[in-house]
């Protein structure tokens, strides 16, 4: 089998062949709700060609810094050249996190998929929010 589904069928421009523009995700990206109990802000950069995300959440006493995480950046179909959204993965030892954000009328709209490798019957659960950039413009 050569394709899943239709639109896995492309022709290849050489000259762009595997490149994605990502220039979209890049950016400090702010949870629209303020009284999120997740995750705050996402700070997307570019280091040496390769993306990463920085993630901050809520905490009892102020953000937590998860750190940074290297991402994988899709296009909306085989043949794009513009970034729609990206994957991550972060573990922390007890739980593991999932995050996959869609680019979606200049919001970022992050699922949150959270899985507990701990014996404590913590149910996984998922979380969807929605993120716009910083802008400082107020």
């Amino acid at each position: 089998m050569q394709f899943a589904q239709i639109c896995d069928q492309v022709e290849i421009n050489a000259a762009s062949a595997g490149t994605i523009d990502h220039a979209g995700l890049i950016g400090t990206w702010v949870n629209s709700n303020p009284n999120t109990t997740g995750i705050a802000r996402m700070v997307v950069e570019e280091i040496n060609g390769e993306l990463s995300v920085r993630t901050l959440a809520i905490g009892t006493t102020g953000l937590i810094d998860w750190g940074s995480s290297e991402i994988t950046v899709y296009g909306s179909s085989p043949s794009s050249d513009a970034a729609a959204g990206f994957a991550c993965r972060y573990d922390f030892g007890f739980a593991e996190t999932l995050l996959q954000g869609m680019l979606l009328k200049g919001l970022m709209v992050l699922a949150q998929l959270h899985r507990f490798k701990d014996d404590s019957d913590r149910v996984p659960f998922f979380v969807r929010e929605y993120y716009a950039l910083e802008h400082g413009r107020f």
